[in-house]
């Protein structure tokens, strides 16, 4: 496309020759115009990388032909800068949609289609990523009253919004597949319609909304968190750690949020409540996993990972088999501690009480709400103690299978237990391993005792 020696030129100019620069400048600006004249927006911008929405800047040219581009040490103005490379697309896909009757499918609609189809591709899904798994933990993590509120009603729009352009671009992209190879003229305008304009008015809520509220509440901390994120999304900070570091080396400054004893409820549960409804919303990895510790009559604790079934002024309830290890140490010390830990939102919740069994209408009623195939396996394996080979398990199975067919029945040694909690720690992450702790302890007048400890 571009003659040889023009585009040369043109990119071998240096510093200190304003003469010689003005005149190939002045020789490429007229290519682009002509290439133009052939189609307005199929020309990428110089220096434009679509894996991070930045444009790498030329700094021996003028100015007035760089469109600079915020680093990430600004995230929320890098955002910005992916909507308007997004609305550049959006406005290439409709004059695609114009040219497409008159000119077919030739080089220049081919180009452009081939242009539209390596952003959304290969760039808007980062956009996206970005938002989903970065920015809306860190606003959640930090948003209180009003700003929360909105918070939750803009939240799950926009990433039913993000789901929704996603379908609607796989349509799109299909058939701009024929118009890159030249192929086919076909475009649906209404699905070119449809999915310009739910792009546009995503964008619009979340510059009207979300960015000023990012801007007024996340710390210098958190946008530092949320620009080195975007840039291991990219692959120009290194995902992670590579193999044979110190041990000690692993470590991360904490700076998503802060706990004051003010910003706590008086009831414990209530403020649990409160945290795991946020972990939720900011879509934690397995939000209801927790580590429950136990120690037998040996003195020799144990830990394992179990999920949370329910949980209420009662206390903190899960389902487990009896004579496991947790049971037996469980019916020789009826004391556990367990603990959530949030890392997302760089939060743990630690809670320590007494355990006693639930009651066995409760262990039915979560026994039988369970998959056939589970309450299956509850009665098959005879959990923590040794089996020769998983064959032999596979054959207990069946074996229960065959004699319980659909209506397996709860055996007396599978159910429920619940941690009485007589002390809860809310531990929220800081800068320099200053963290915030706010401990609760229960009172022999069954009242809470709220204070802050150091870390």
């Amino acid at each position: 496309m571009c003659p040889t020696e023009t585009c040369q030129g043109f990119f071998a100019v240096q510093a200190g020759n304003a003469a010689e620069t003005a005149v190939k400048i002045d020789i490429f600006q007229n290519w682009i115009n002509y290439l133009r004249g052939i189609h307005p927006a199929i020309l990428p911008e110089p220096g434009y990388n679509v894996f991070s929405c930045q444009v790498h800047q030329t700094r021996t040219m003028s100015n007035s032909l760089i469109d600079t581009a915020p680093g990430y040490d600004q995230p929320i103005a890098v955002l910005k800068h992916c909507h308007d490379k997004i609305r550049k697309q959006l406005q290439t896909l409709q004059n695609l949609l114009a040219h497409l009757p008159q000119h077919g499918a030739d080089a220049a609609a081919q180009q452009a289609a081939q242009a539209v189809q390596k952003y959304f591709n290969k760039a808007a899904h980062l956009h996206h990523a970005d938002e989903e798994n970065d920015l809306f933990p860190l606003l959640t993590a930090a948003a209180q009253g009003e700003d929360a509120a909105l918070l939750a009603e803009l939240g799950p729009q926009i990433l039913a919004q993000h789901k929704q352009m996603d379908h609607d671009w796989a349509i799109l992209d299909s058939q701009l597949d024929k118009i890159a190879n030249g192929s086919s003229a076909a475009l649906n305008a209404a699905e070119v319609e449809r999915f310009v304009q739910a792009y546009t008015s995503h964008m619009e809520t979340e510059e009207a909304h979300i960015a000023p509220m990012a801007k007024r509440i996340l710390s210098p901390a958190q946008m530092t968190i949320l620009g080195e994120a975007m840039q291991q999304r990219r692959g120009i900070l290194p995902a992670a750690i590579a193999g044979g570091i110190a041990l000690a080396d692993l470590r991360m400054d904490y700076g998503r949020a802060s706990l004051s004893e003010a910003d706590t409820l008086a009831d414990p549960i209530a403020q649990f409540a409160k945290w795991f409804n946020e972990a939720m919303k900011a879509q934690v990895n397995e939000p209801n996993a927790m580590s429950v510790a136990t120690v037998g009559n040996d003195g020799r604790p144990s830990s394992r990972i179990v999920l949370i079934k329910q949980y209420d002024e009662r206390g903190f309830t899960w389902y487990t088999n009896y004579q496991s290890q947790k049971g037996q140490q469980l019916a020789e010390n009826p004391h556990a501690a367990i603990l959530f830990f949030w890392p997302e939102l760089e939060r743990q919740v630690r809670i320590e009480g007494r355990v006693e069994k639930t009651s066995a209408e409760d262990s039915d009623k979560y026994f039988y709400s369970r998959p056939v195939k589970s309450q299956l396996a509850a009665i098959a394996s005879q959990q923590s103690r040794p089996v020769a080979s998983r064959e032999q398990m596979e054959q207990q199975y069946a074996a229960v299978e065959a004699a319980s067919g659909e209506q397996p029945q709860r055996p007396e040694h599978w159910g429920g237990y619940r941690l009485v909690p007589e002390r809860v720690e809310f531990w929220q992450g800081r800068a320099s391993r200053f963290h915030d702790r706010v401990v609760y302890e229960l009172q022999a007048d069954s009242s809470w005792k709220k204070e802050r400890i150091q870390p």
